[in-house]
């Protein structure tokens, strides 16, 4: 769909529908009052007979009203004035776009932009409204044999109200389209099929991605032969068992005018497909097991957001290619493992599987002299019993980085969580035959999960996402989420100084 910004006067306003606000107790917005006084009262006598009262969220679509060049008005209810929250106002993105979506129109121009939200201006207005309506939008039907029809709707407007605050808007535009953008990138790849989406396949999208962008992105496949060259053997060792190939995929972003100057490395958890190798999983479900790359997904959907912006900022994102399967030559529960940094590893649970992997690409990390390190990975079930599907979990030894990551993930309504990684945790992994156990217990799975990470990471700064309840969902609605594409560019914007939000 196309957006636009622009100054738009509604009661001459030509289009397929203009969206226009009602408040409760049957107050009209500037713009509602404008088409009022037009079409003679005509706005003002449908609200007096009780067909909406401004409740939010609620909606009306008129055919036509007198004197008015649109084909449609739609009224949307606002609530109380000057008192709408962000969330509220998501509401009312989310019924205007649906409410016009079921019909045939073509083009609108909304005036939601208008609504006062509280600590909210233009540019927030604006990219939010574009994330929502892209999200609502979106559709995974790469597979069906009947593709779902088009639908008609193509153009949205949105009314800014003077000229000062269209460089906010279109600003906002800008981010939203490609925020949006990253999040479906991430999603796409997340619900493909593991027959297709295996590590190579992650690869071949990496690949794509830098010939797409090749003045910004570089790209490098490291395979089995080279991380068996320089000891990589945690990683190996998790892939055993699969006739596909492990692959770390590497992505180097470099937008920063200094060339030299340190990255941000965002590292996701890649797992194609994890059937928990020898400590196998249960059946029920397994099929969701797909989504154990959403970390992957989302490292993949940040770097093409940050490429169509052009971030002043260098940013390497690896993809932890990787399938855990039950083969002959699969790892087992009682083998000891040396990682890239030296350190031995007893396995306990061969599902514990993504902290094998992650912990040699964290100290494979260490040559670019990192800025600071995230990690992103579908990594503990304690973490969906902790947190649900609502927030992702956050765990950093470092207070200032936690801080603001939370921030972004607030901006962004990409809601993290921080959770404890204390000394406590960390001596759940003790071992009597290796350096470290991969698992501490049921008891604070998360925590101990980031304290075994945390062991590979003391050369820079380090911080952790778990976003098991959050990278997809189960059920009727059964699909990836995208998150936490949001927050994660939200973050890198607040570091290039280039986002239109203020906490």
């Amino acid at each position: 769909m196309d957006y636009a910004v622009k100054n738009f006067i509604a009661q001459k306003q030509k289009a397929g529908c203009i969206v226009v606000g009602i408040y409760s107790a049957k107050g009209l917005s500037d713009a509602a009052l404008a088409l009022d006084t037009v079409s003679e009262g005509e706005l003002s006598q449908i609200i007096r007979k009780g067909d909406i009262d401004g409740s939010i969220g609620q909606t009306l679509m008129l055919q036509s009203i007198k004197n008015s060049p649109a084909e449609r008005v739609l009224l949307v209810g606002c609530g109380k004035k000057d008192r709408l929250t962000d969330k509220q106002y998501v509401e009312l993105i989310q019924s205007s776009y649906n409410a016009i979506n079921t019909t045939g129109v073509k083009d609108v121009v909304s005036f939601l932009t208008d609504i006062e939200v509280i600590d909210r201006d233009i540019y927030w207005k604006v990219r939010r409204s574009v994330e929502i309506m892209q999200e609502l939008k979106y559709t995974f039907a790469h597979f069906k044999s009947e593709k779902p029809k088009a639908a008609k709707l193509s153009k949205w407007q949105f009314n800014v109200a003077d000229k000062k605050s269209l460089d906010a808007a279109s600003k906002g535009l800008l981010h939203g389209k490609s925020i949006a953008s990253g999040v479906k990138s991430a999603k796409d790849l997340a619900n493909m099929p593991p027959n297709i989406c295996n590590p190579a396949y992650l690869s071949s999208q990496a690949r794509q991605l830098a010939d797409e962008y090749s003045d910004l992105i570089n790209v490098k496949i490291v395979g089995e032969e080279e991380m068996a060259t320089i000891g990589m053997h945690s990683y190996l060792a998790v892939g055993r068992g699969s006739r596909n190939e492990s692959l770390m995929s590497i992505l180097e972003y470099k937008g920063n005018p200094n060339s030299n100057a340190k990255p941000i490395v965002l590292v996701g958890k890649g797992l194609t497909f994890d059937t928990g190798g020898i400590s196998l999983k249960p059946a029920a479900e397994m099929d969701e097991m797909k989504y154990d790359m959403c970390g992957a997904a989302s490292v993949y959907g940040v770097m093409r957001a940050i490429a169509e912006l052009k971030l002043p900022l260098n940013v390497v994102g690896i993809l932890a290619g990787c399938e855990n399967m039950p083969g002959g030559d699969a790892y087992r529960p009682g083998d000891i493992l040396t990682t890239l940094s030296g350190q031995t590893v007893e396995v306990l649970n061969t599902d514990a599987e993504g902290r094998l992997v992650l912990c040699d690409v964290l100290t494979y990390v260490e040559r670019y002299n990192p800025e600071l390190v995230i990690d992103i990975a579908t990594l503990t079930g304690a973490c969906v019993i902790a947190l649900g599907s609502h927030f992702s979990g956050l765990l950093s030894p470092d207070d200032k980085l936690a801080q603001e990551l939370l921030n972004a993930s607030a901006l962004a309504s990409d809601r993290f969580w921080r959770l404890p990684m204390d000394d406590g945790y960390d001596k759940q992994l003790q071992s009597n035959f290796a350096d470290m156990a991969n698992i501490g217990g049921r008891a604070g799975g998360t925590s101990t999960a980031a304290c075994f990470l945390g062991r590979f990471t003391k050369k820079y700064r380090w911080a952790h996402l778990d976003i098991a309840g959050s990278a997809y969902q189960s059920g009727k609605a059964k699909g990836a989420t995208g998150r936490p594409v949001t927050a994660l560019i939200e973050f890198l914007l607040q570091n290039s100084n280039t986002s239109g939000l203020k906490a």
